[in-house]
Formats: structure tokens, C-alpha cells, sequence
């Protein structure tokens, strides 16, 4: 018998469990005190006050389950372990994007362009949801969308779900991030706001850019970057570009170097960031216990950041460097959003129709130097110029109604989405500086067109990637006693994309001059090097670097779930379900872009169905003092670019990745057991301990391929990580240091610290497939007791400051740590490591009375001790850098008027 199956067992044979109704019951006694006149307890009061302070969640199921026996506190009433973030708190942590924000929570960490870490998991454990729906990822290297595309002016809540139930989806292993955008407003309001920032980097120093369009700014594109004609037709022809005639090649190399795309130029003063938006909302009164609503808001940002990126490489054992290079990087990035809500309130039922677009592009611009002394190169010195531009759109529709039928109640989900990236002209011009002794060109930087090895090599590279995503799912719960209910319900998800990337390098031979006198072309410009004048009386090809250009990607997801819960007891609490997940995950190349069928790529064909239980325990055995156990089975599946043949730049780690067709889904059991102590109001102080079993973790790894390292994926046979976590929340009343600025005052503490460890189990004659080598011996590519990528033994978080309770007044010092983590496995040398370190934030919001509106003023200092970004690999005392580069310290100010 299987472990999951035992677990199944278990759960299933030992709870019967239910969902309490004391919340009705808290409803009715609210009814009858009014109908007898009586006067509402306290108890009532305030549990009318916590009602209407309620943050807004739409999740699947109909809603946060809660206990209902003392309030409506849904981290203390639900019978999962969660945390909240309302609007008050997204606001208190100054951050402009939703992932920001996330990093203020128990046992989260941001990595990199808005993955976010729960528990030490990387993001492949993290499920994100918007209104209880899936989204597609922008981000090829994401299985989910990157959380920093989020503005934080359009989400109502955020919620963290750490323990897994059967309404969410089988894909949880850390936990489950649910984001629900603003609705029906309250009031009509309408507000804008503008900000500007900088930092000490990259504001009023030089940088690097390229003129590329008029647009850019506004992450939009004029047509400069649209395929050429010539390679269009060459696409269309379905022809291979090594069998086309040479005149073919020379009019497709005439178009892939526009001088207004590849041209660096340097930028002196660069300008501040810049934001604005506009968010209104109105109510409409239509009678009979009906509103609707309608809210909107747009957004624009946008952000210069310099970086001066150190990478090196060297031998195994890290004593001399063979590989010492400096990229000096200046990326503009440009986030455009706008979304529309529609809500109908009518009685108890809600109908919300939501619709998201979100637009995030990235210009960049870098300049390499360095030198690489691996034999063949003998101490040549290269200097590598890119001009990119990476454009990111999700377009996002959903349809939610949640009707609620006194004790049986329907919640019916539907949605589309789509993503698109598109990375056109991605340019890179190596020129090579030999240093050999009577060569006409050894003591000059010259770009060769010979492809050989001891020379850089130059490329132009055109990538595009659309993913669709369709998903419907229902949700039927019924009150089947006062203290027992239970839940239904099933989802269907399908998912395609298409991923497309195409590179093409220059080759060029003479004849009128020699061959040896070509490389004289590489004195010029970049985009004066490849044109129809300059080349005459040359033969110019071009040869493709990927044999697999093309692929085909989906999933496909069919789940039906059930779920009990049960009071009985009015201090117990006992909840229990069983999920189904029948899924078929297929990467296929296609074969019919080209006239003759294309040979050697592996596909993939991951059929799987799996019954995840789940079940948590809730027990208050007295006031304020709550106990919960839990315990289920979860998986995570490969995302769909680490199975995928194909070599990917991604412009933040500044590094390739290739994928892995062999990979299998990971299986996890999680438990966990928690303390809760209420203090009242907001005040509370939580200890929780956690396991995890991991079978099949996908872990990063070094590859070598083609003379390039590469990072690609592979399945480790298993691991196990447990730990601790510890969550502080206190406020204190300043009203006894008297005097009229004290009166509303509160010192708000908030502290968290999570303890994690891992390790990866590896024995004797297990394997891990890679391409090339089915049979891979498993202890090449990992240690045995090796932590797992991306975890960290320890994170934490604290915030101090000075709240006013009436008004918006608010000076806050958040400080954030994470210690060392692997971000890819070295095989046989030593793992790449990144030391987030500890950084420190600043934050400060008031309001005034002006021009006869609420006028808020916002001051924001990020990283106010200047911690650097560090990603290295050590050994003893030697070390060398990855990706390290200087961060700088950030400065915003901000403004928004509310009408």
C-alpha cells in the first residue's frame, strides 16, 4: 500500500468532520435582540464592528470557512492556517506591487521579479489564484504569474493559505496565495495618485539605452520591432535556413541589425521613476435589495535601475579563475495595468464579473568586458554589447456568482486569460580583442563572423510565447445540521502554449578581400556591420542556433473534491476532504513549421490522476488559546519551459536555461501542528511546527552544452524539510503620554521568524534522467543530504511604528532578512549560493486637509543600509561571483487625492 493511500486511510477512517453553523446561530441572536428590543451585548457589537471591517476574499467554495464561534477574525475563525493581508495592511507596508507586500508574511521571501517563497519552497511549491481563479504565467520560467505585475491599488485582500483543503487545487506544496480584486464599492470615490523615486544607483547617473521607438516609454512598441520582411518570408516558406541560397540569407541578414535597435548609447543624468493612477468606483441603488457596482482603475509606471553585474567561472575546485566578466546593465521597465469590476449585490446572492490587463516590458541595455582563458581563447579579452526588449501582457476575464440559499449555497467560477511574451531583436555583438603579437587587429576590440570558437559570437534572436488558459469549476455547500455541512465540487482546466524561439548568427566569408581582413567589418557600428553596402562583394549565411525552434505545450485538468466539517463541540472543530485530479501534461515539438520533419527532440507525456486527502483538527480548549493539527497530500508538476529543448535568457539572473523533457511530478505529504494565543484585538502571538516529504523534487542544476554553462532541471529522488515558525502581532496605546498628538496613537509591533531545513536524499543506483543520458546516476547531480533550492534556514521579518487610529498617520521601519540559499545545483562543483541578507525600509504616510480634499502624502527609503546582491559558489576559502552586483538605496515620494 502507497503512503498517500495509508495517509488517505487514515484521514478518511479516523474525522467524519464537519462545519459548525454557529454563525447562523450568531445571526439569529443578533435578529432576536433587535426584534425584543434588548440591547445588543458587547460580544454582538463587536462582532458587527468586525463584519463590516471584514477584507473582502472570493475563493473557491464560496468563501474563508470559518468557525463562526467567536468572531469574524478570519485568521482565528478559519479552519486552515492563514494569513490576511486587508487593503489597511497592504497600505501600512508602503509597497506599490502586491509581492512586495507579500514579503511582510510569516514564512515569505521574494525572489528575484516577484516569485514568491513560502517556507523555503522556490516557486514551483506556490500556487497563486486571483478571485479563486488560475492565471497563466507571462514569465516563461514562472509556473505562476510573477506577483510584482500586481499594483497594489487594484487588490481588495490578500490571502496565504500554508495548510492545503480539497477546494484548492492539487498543486500546493508551500502554501496557496489568493488575490481578490476591489468590487462593489462601499461609497463612489474617486482618487489619483503620482509618485517619484530613485535611487542611488542609477538617478542622475549614466546609464545605458538604445532608441528603439517612440513608445518605449510607455511599454508599448510603434512597429520598429516587428519581424523583418525577408524573415517572415523565410518563415512562411517552411524552409531550413542552411538550404536556402546565399542571395536569401543576405536579404534576411540586411534586416536584423536597424541601426535604431542595436545601437547602445550612453544616457548621461538619467532621469527619476515616475507612477501614476486613477481608481474611481460607483454604487447604484436599484431597489429591492440590489446594488451594482462598478469600479476601474489604470496605472502607469515606470523604472530606470543600473547594475554592474560581476560573473566568473573557474576550476573545480575554485582556485583560479578561467572566466572573469563585468556587465554593466541599465534596464527600463515599464508596467502599464487597467481593470474594470462589475458587481450585482442582490439579497444574499453576488454576481462579479472582473476583467484584468496587465502589461510589464522590460528595455535593456548591457556592455560586457571581461576575459576567458580556457584553452583556445589564451587570455583574449571580449567585450559583448546587448540591446533587448522583453514584453509581458496578461488579459485576464472572470465571471464569479456566489448565491447563498440559507443553508445551501452555489458558487459557480468561470474565466479565460492569455498571456503573451514577445522578446523581437534580442541582439548580442561579440567583438574579441586576441592580444596576439602581429596581428593586425590583436590590440583592437574586432566583431568575427567566423563562428569559431576562440572568437565571440554574434546573434540575433526572436522569441514569442502565447499560453491560453479556460477554466470553469462549481461549488455546491449545504447546512446538513446545525453543527455539519459539507461541500461538493469539481473544475476543469485547460492549458495551452506555444513557445517559439528563433536565433540566428551571422557567418561571413570573402571574395574580394581575404578572409583574414573581414573582421575589419566589426570596426564599425553594430547596425553599419550587416548591410547590403557594406557587404558587397561578400557571402553572407546565417545559420539557426536552436534545432528545436517551435514547441507545443498543454495541460489539461479535470478534479472533483469533497469536503466535511463538523462542531461537535463548541470548542472543536474538525474539517476533512478528498481530492481527484486527473491531468495529461504534454510538451511536443512541432514538426510542421518546417517542409521536412524535424528529428531528435523527446517529448513529453505526463499522464497522472491522484486522490489527495486533507484534514485539520481545531481546538480551543480555552478562551483565546487555539490548537490545530493537519495533515494531506499535495503535488507539484513541472512547468512547462523546464520541459521544454530549448535555450532561454532570463535578463534577471543574467543567466540560460534549457529544459528537461524526462522530468515526473512531485508527490508531497505536509503536516502540520500550530498554537495560537489571542492577546485581544489585533494583538496575537502564534508557535507552529511543519514536515514535509517530497518525492521527485525538481531541483536546478549546471549543465555544460556547446561550451555555454547552462542551468536546465532534473528530478531529485526525494527529500524531506521541517521546521518552525513564530508570528507576533502587538499594539500598545500611546494615549497615556498624554497630549493631543498622542491621543489616537498606537505603537503597532509586528514579528515573524520562520526556521526551515531540508535535505535531499540520495542512494546508491538512483538515476536522474537528463537529455542525453536517460540513465543519469543521481549522485552527479545532487548531495546527498544537500538542502533543497531556494530554501533558507532562516527569514524574518519586523515592523515598528506609530499608528493613528482615526486618520491616516503612519512612520513605519520594516526590516527583512533572509540567510543563504542554493539557487542551482553544481554537481560536481560546489552549489550556487544567494545571500539575501538583511534589508531596511522606511515608510511614512499622512493626510491632509487641501485644496478642500484628502490629500495623502507618502515618503518611502528602501534599503537604507545599501545591502548588495550576492549569488556565488565557495569552496574553503575560495570563491567566485555569479551574479553580484551593487543595489543601492531607493527614495519615493508620493501623493494622492481622493474625491
Amino acid at each position: 500500500m502507497s503512503t498517500g493511500t495509508r495517509l488517505a486511510g487514515l484521514l478518511l477512517l479516523t474525522t467524519s468532520l464537519t462545519y459548525p453553523a454557529v454563525l447562523h446561530a450568531q445571526q439569529s441572536e443578533d435578529l432576536q435582540a433587535e426584534e425584543t428590543g434588548d440591547d445588543l451585548t458587547e460580544e454582538i457589537q463587536d462582532a458587527r464592528q468586525e463584519e463590516a471591517e471584514e477584507p473582502e476574499i472570493s475563493v473557491p467554495g464560496g468563501g474563508i470557512i470559518v468557525t463562526g464561534r467567536r468572531d469574524r477574525n478570519p485568521e482565528r475563525s478559519s479552519t486552515q492556517v492563514l494569513n490576511v493581508l486587508s487593503e489597511a495592511d497592504i497600505a501600512r507596508t508602503g509597497e506599490s506591487d502586491i509581492a512586495g507586500a507579500l514579503g511582510r508574511v510569516t514564512g515569505l521571501s521574494v525572489v528575484g521579479d516577484g516569485r514568491v517563497f513560502v517556507r523555503g519552497l522556490g516557486d514551483r511549491y506556490s500556487l497563486a489564484l486571483l478571485n479563486g481563479l488560475p492565471l497563466p504565467s507571462p514569465e516563461p520560467l514562472s509556473r505562476v504569474v510573477p506577483l510584482d505585475i500586481f499594483p497594489t491599488n487594484v487588490i481588495a485582500s490578500s490571502l496565504v493559505q500554508k495548510t492545503y483543503s480539497a477546494n484548492y487545487p492539487g498543486e500546493f506544496g508551500g502554501g496557496v496565495i489568493n488575490l481578490t480584486t476591489k468590487a462593489v464599492p462601499v461609497e463612489d470615490f474617486l482618487n489619483f495618485s503620482f509618485s517619484t523615486s530613485g535611487d542611488s544607483e542609477t538617478t542622475f547617473e549614466n546609464g545605458l539605452t538604445y532608441f528603439g521607438s517612440d513608445w518605449d516609454s510607455f511599454g508599448f512598441d510603434n512597429g520598429n520591432r516587428d519581424i523583418p520582411s525577408n524573415l517572415q518570408a523565410f518563415f512562411d516558406s517552411g524552409e531550413r535556413i542552411g538550404a536556402v541560397p546565399v542571395e536569401v540569407s543576405e536579404g534576411i541578414a540586411g534586416q536584423l541589425m536597424p541601426l535604431n535597435l542595436v545601437t547602445l548609447q550612453k544616457e548621461n543624468h538619467q532621469r527619476p521613476n515616475f507612477s501614476g493612477s486613477i481608481t474611481g468606483g460607483l454604487s447604484f441603488d436599484l431597489g429591492s435589495d440590489t446594488y451594482l457596482g462598478v469600479i476601474a482603475t489604470a496605472s502607469l509606471k515606470n523604472s530606470l535601475r543600473n547594475r554592474t553585474v560581476i560573473s566568473q567561472g573557474g576550476s573545480s575546485d575554485l582556485s583560479e579563475l578561467f572566466q572573469d566578466f563585468s556587465t554593466f546593465i541599465t534596464d527600463e521597465n515599464v508596467l502599464v495595468n487597467g481593470l474594470i469590476g462589475i458587481g450585482l449585490d442582490f439579497g444574499e446572492h453576488t454576481i462579479r464579473w472582473t476583467n484584468l490587463y496587465i502589461r510589464d516590458t522590460l528595455k535593456t541595455a548591457r556592455l560586457e568586458q571581461g576575459t576567458d582563458i580556457l584553452p583556445g581563447f589564451d587570455g583574449f579579452d571580449f567585450q559583448n554589447q546587448q540591446t533587448a526588449w522583453f514584453e509581458r501582457q496578461l488579459i485576464d476575464t472572470q465571471l464569479v456568482t456566489e448565491l447563498d440559499f440559507d443553508r445551501f449555497d452555489v458558487d459557480l467560477r468561470a474565466g479565460y486569460a492569455r498571456t503573451d511574451r514577445e522578446a523581437p531583436f534580442n541582439t548580442t555583438v561579440s567583438y574579441t580583442r586576441t592580444n596576439i603579437p602581429g596581428d593586425p587587429f590583436g590590440d583592437r576590440f574586432v566583431a568575427y563572423f567566423n563562428q569559431l570558437s576562440d572568437a565571440g559570437i554574434t546573434t540575433v534572436s526572436f522569441d514569442d510565447l502565447t499560453e491560453e488558459n479556460i477554466f470553469g469549476g462549481l461549488d455546491l455547500s449545504y447546512e446538513i445540521t446545525g453543527t455539519l455541512s459539507a461541500t461538493i465540487g469539481g473544475s476543469y482546466t485547460d492549458t495551452d502554449r506555444r513557445s517559439s524561439s528563433r536565433e540566428f548568427r551571422p557567418f561571413i566569408t570573402g571574395d574580394v578581400l581575404p578572409d583574414t581582413l573581414v573582421p575589419a567589418l566589426g570596426l564599425r557600428r553594430p547596425g553599419d556591420i550587416i548591410n547590403g553596402a557594406t557587404l558587397a562583394g561578400f557571402n553572407v549565411t546565417l545559420t539557426e542556433a536552436s534545432p528545436f525552434p517551435v514547441f507545443d505545450a498543454a495541460l489539461e485538468i479535470y478534479a472533483g473534491y469533497g469536503l466535511l466539517r463538523w462542531l461537535p463541540t463548541n470548542t472543536l472543530t474538525i474539517e476533512a476532504g478528498l481530492r481527484y485530479e486527473e491531468a495529461k501534461q504534454t510538451v511536443d515539438l512541432d514538426q510542421t513549421i518546417f517542409n521536412t520533419p524535424i528529428a531528435g527532440a523527446t517529448p513529453t507525456d505526463l499522464s497522472n490522476d491522484y486522490l489527495l486527502p486533507s484534514g485539520t483538527i481545531t481546538w480551543e480548549p480555552i478562551d483565546d488559546l487555539q490548537l490545530r493539527l493537519s495533515a494531506s497530500q499535495t503535488i507539484a508538476r513541472p512547468q512547462f519551459r523546464e520541459l521544454v529543448e530549448q535555450t532561454y535568457f532570463d535578463p534577471e539572473s543574467n543567466r540560460r536555461f534549457r529544459g528537461n523533457p524526462f522530468l515526473n511530478d512531485s508527490e508531497l505529504i505536509n503536516v502540520e501542528a500550530r498554537v495560537e494565543y489571542y492577546l485581544g484585538g489585533p494583538n496575537r502571538i502564534s508557535l507552529a511546527g511543519f514536515y514535509k516529504e517530497i518525492d521527485d523534487p525538481i531541483e536546478n542544476t549546471l549543465v555544460s552544452a556547446s561550451g555555454q554553462v547552462l542551468t536546465s532541471f532534473a528530478n531529485a529522488p526525494s527529500a524531506e524539510l521541517y521546521g518552525a515558525e513564530l508570528d507576533l502581532v502587538y499594539g500598545i496605546d500611546l494615549n497615556n503620554l498624554g497630549g493631543t498628538f498622542f491621543e489616537t496613537k498606537q505603537l503597532l509591533i509586528i514579528a515573524n521568524y520562520t526556521y526551515t531545513q531540508s535535505s535531499i536524499s540520495v542512494g546508491a543506483g538512483d538515476i536522474a534522467p537528463v537529455p542525453g543520458n536517460p540513465n543519469q546516476a543521481a549522485d552527479q547531480l545532487f548531495d546527498d543530504g544537500g538542502p533543497l533550492v531556494g530554501q533558507s534556514d532562516h527569514v524574518a521579518n519586523f515592523s515598528i511604528g506609530i499608528e493613528d487610529a482615526e486618520k491616516t498617520q503612519q512612520l513605519s521601519v520594516l526590516l527583512n532578512y533572509a540567510s543563504e540559499r542554493v539557487t542551482t545545483r553544481g554537481g560536481a562543483l560546489p552549489d550556487v549560493v544567494e545571500d539575501p541578507g538583511l534589508t531596511v525600509d522606511i515608510v511614512a504616510r499622512t493626510e491632509l486637509d487641501l485644496i478642500g480634499e484628502g490629500v495623502e502624502l507618502s515618503f518611502e527609503a528602501r534599503n537604507i543600509f545599501g545591502r548588495d546582491n550576492f549569488e556565488f559558489q565557495q569552496l574553503g576559502a575560495n570563491r567566485i561571483e555569479i551574479n553580484t552586483y551593487e543595489v543601492g538605496t531607493s527614495f519615493s515620494l508620493g501623493v494622492k487625492v481622493e474625491f
